[in-house]
């Protein structure tokens, strides 16, 4: 067997000698040992030496070992910048509609509060404007609804030798149909040659008698020429009419008109003998509402501008066909009968 002789490094030991003397050392695994002599040793690397197993071993992290939380950085200058420059428009927006919002409840929060309206501040609203304001009267009211309705009836007669017609006859009449169906009194157009009507407007047209009614005195009237803003009047049953309500005779006495007078309805039912003792009227309203001749025709109403009746007789005994403060109208559903349909 041939033995290498070495020499230990601590004690020059030869390892040759010491395995002849003893055999348990001959048996046991041949371990390499290195030698501090300096003889054929390699020139030192001028690298750094290897890491040692348990350098690396201390040196990296047991796999097992729970690994560490990892802590957020905080967003830097530069972050913050770029995040601004990326969504300058949205914040631009929400900054506005924040501030507006604001205002808005700040403006809220500062209005004062509205008092509370009692019953002593509407009276005394009231009580202001009747002193400072002057109301129409109802009247008034009432006329100024039936007045585009109301028509200047004329009657007329050619004159020989000339080519003027001379008005014989002059009445009243009211529109009820905004097709010019008219309604007036019978004697104001009976043996008329020609009707002529004016309108409210001035328009003047022909007329021609489309019915008559001789027991009511009534006659209806149908114009040739409409003015374009014709309106018809508002038809109201006497069914509720009572002794004592108030209304307005409109027309135009002796010519002259529109007039207006106002009165009360001073009886119901009533009946009329014709100065000529040729006509019985029965079922006619009466009332004291001053009535002249002209006033024949012409529409009764009531304060809420609604007609009731056909103004048609004054009683005067003494036969000067003046008003002593009663006359007769025919109510409105037999005017309406003459018209052949019933409104209500």
């Amino acid at each position: 067997m041939v033995v290498q002789w070495r020499r230990s490094c601590c004690e020059g030991v030869t390892v040759g000698r010491l395995m002849h003397a003893n055999p348990f050392i001959h048996a046991m695994k041949k371990v390499t040992l290195y030698s501090s002599s300096t003889r054929n040793r390699p020139a030192r690397s001028t690298e750094s030496p290897p890491r040692s197993r348990n350098a690396d071993s201390q040196a990296r992290p047991p796999q097992d070992a729970p690994s560490q939380p990892q802590v957020k950085q905080k967003p830097g200058p530069g972050r913050l910048r770029g995040f601004i420059s990326r969504h300058e428009r949205l914040l631009l927006v929400a900054s506005a509609a924040l501030l507006s919002l604001c205002l808005l409840i700040a403006y809220i929060e500062s209005r004062p509060q509205p008092r509370k309206i009692t019953q002593r501040d509407i009276d005394a609203a009231v009580l202001h404007t009747l002193d400072h304001n002057v109301l129409p009267s109802p009247e008034a009211k009432a006329f100024a609804a039936v007045q585009r309705s109301v028509v200047r009836v004329r009657q007329l007669h050619h004159v020989q030798g000339s080519s003027d017609d001379r008005v014989t006859g002059v009445g009243t009449g009211v529109v009820i149909v905004d097709n010019g169906t008219i309604l007036t009194n019978l004697h104001v157009v009976a043996g008329a040659e020609r009707v002529q009507v004016i309108f409210a407007d001035g328009t003047e047209s022909e007329a021609a008698v489309a019915a008559e009614q001789p027991e009511n005195d009534l006659a209806v009237l149908q114009a040739k020429s409409l003015p374009d803003d014709l309106v018809a009047a508002t038809l109201r049953s006497t069914s509720d009419l009572s002794m004592g309500d108030r209304v307005i005779a409109v027309g135009f006495p002796f010519g002259i008109g529109p007039s207006v007078s106002s009165g009360v309805v001073s009886g119901l039912r009533r009946e009329y003998l014709s100065p000529e003792g040729k006509r019985l009227l029965t079922n006619l309203i009466q009332f004291d509402a001053a009535a002249n001749p002209g006033n024949s025709g012409g529409p009764l109403v009531t304060m809420d501008g609604q007609v009731v009746g056909i103004v048609t007789a004054i009683l005067n005994p003494s036969g000067q066909g003046l008003s002593i403060g009663i006359g007769f109208a025919v109510p409105i559903e037999n005017a309406a009968a003459a018209v052949g349909e019933l409104p209500f």
